[in-house]
């Protein structure tokens, strides 16, 4: 049985079975399933640098890939830019809840090639270890403009901010950074 618009809310409401719409050739959880295998490996690793934090980072995608789906009508059209605003927004959400906020790097987070990595681990905690120094915007804004690759008029977009604002802030951050990691050497 194939139900549309109010069709299928009507037997979901009064059954409580999920009636599956038809979106082309995939039904709309096919469609998240889809995209959510895509998309999952660079989420973690946006949420990772965001939060610093592995649970948090977990947390994080997890709170992003609900509210996607949720809204995948809307989200179908540009999934991975909806879902890292999400993500963006929902870190702000976080963050103003907690107010506090320690970066770490557990072994073996990110997961890299198998080996010896002794070293690119030493210069990831360096990086994290400087990154903690920054205000979380100004985390957000570095992370994002820098470590995920967004022009500054993506990042403005995703945060809600001017394009001036992620200037600034990127340049301040990185002016941080550059004395922290100069120190540490």
């Amino acid at each position: 049985m194939n139900l549309t618009g109010t069709d299928a809310r009507t037997t979901v409401a009064t059954t409580g079975m999920d009636a599956s719409v038809s979106i082309g050739a995939q039904t709309h959880d096919e469609e998240f399933t889809a995209f959510m295998g895509q998309a999952m490996g660079a989420l973690t690793r946006t949420a990772w640098h965001l939060t610093g934090d592995q649970h948090r980072a977990a947390d994080l995608v997890q709170q992003t890939l609900v509210l996607t789906y949720t809204a995948w009508p809307r989200a179908r059209v540009a999934p991975a830019a909806f879902a890292r605003r999400v993500m963006a927004n929902q870190r702000i959400t976080t963050w103003r809840s907690r107010r506090r906020e320690v970066l770490s790097s557990p072994d073996g987070f990110p997961q890299g090639a198998h080996g010896d990595q002794s070293a690119a681990v030493a210069e990831r905690d360096r990086v994290v270890r400087a990154l903690a120094r920054l205000s979380a915007r100004q985390r957000r804004v570095v992370v994002l403009r820098h470590l995920e690759g967004f022009s500054e008029k993506e990042v403005a977009e995703m945060l809600g901010v001017s394009v001036g604002t992620v200037k600034s802030t990127t340049s301040r951050g990185l002016q941080i950074l550059r004395e922290a990691l100069r120190e540490e050497a």
